[in-house]
């Protein structure tokens, strides 16, 4: 039989708002993308621009899933530390265990979107190395 204490969940609290203020900043940086994409379509690039728009979009809805998750860890993690302070541990270990399964979820999603994000410098690099073939400069 486990009994989980006051400090097992709020060991996780410091983690999860650090995460969450890593989600925000990765939410700003895509927001900066997508106002210097609008910039970017008024000019000729409209191939690009499109694939562009289509990986944020995926990255957008990614962020959001990635927020709702940690928000809701950290939501579930002071839920069970109330449980435990009104002395119900057994359900303050279904609380937390919930918590660490959202904390995980919200880790995973954080994960697709790095890969995401990687295919959007990809197609930026693709663009580049085209107009430099176009200018006969070679890149391999």
């Amino acid at each position: 039989m486990s009994m989980i204490n006051l400090t097992t969940p709020a060991l996780l609290f410091p983690a999860t708002s650090l995460l969450l203020l890593a989600y925000t900043n990765r939410f700003l940086v895509l927001a900066q993308l997508i106002r210097n994409l609008q910039n970017q379509g008024q000019n000729d690039e409209r191939g690009l621009v499109i694939r562009q728009i289509l990986n944020l979009r995926k990255r957008i809805v990614l962020t959001r899933y990635m927020q709702a998750l940690g928000v809701s860890s950290f939501i579930m993690c002071a839920v069970s530390m109330y449980l435990i302070f009104v002395d119900l541990n057994r359900w303050a270990e279904v609380f937390f265990g919930i918590s660490l399964m959202l904390l995980v979820a919200s880790l995973l999603v954080s994960l697709w979107e790095i890969m995401i994000s990687t295919r959007a410098i990809e197609i930026t690099l693709e663009d580049m190395a085209q107009k430099l073939e176009k200018r006969g400069i070679l890149v391999e």
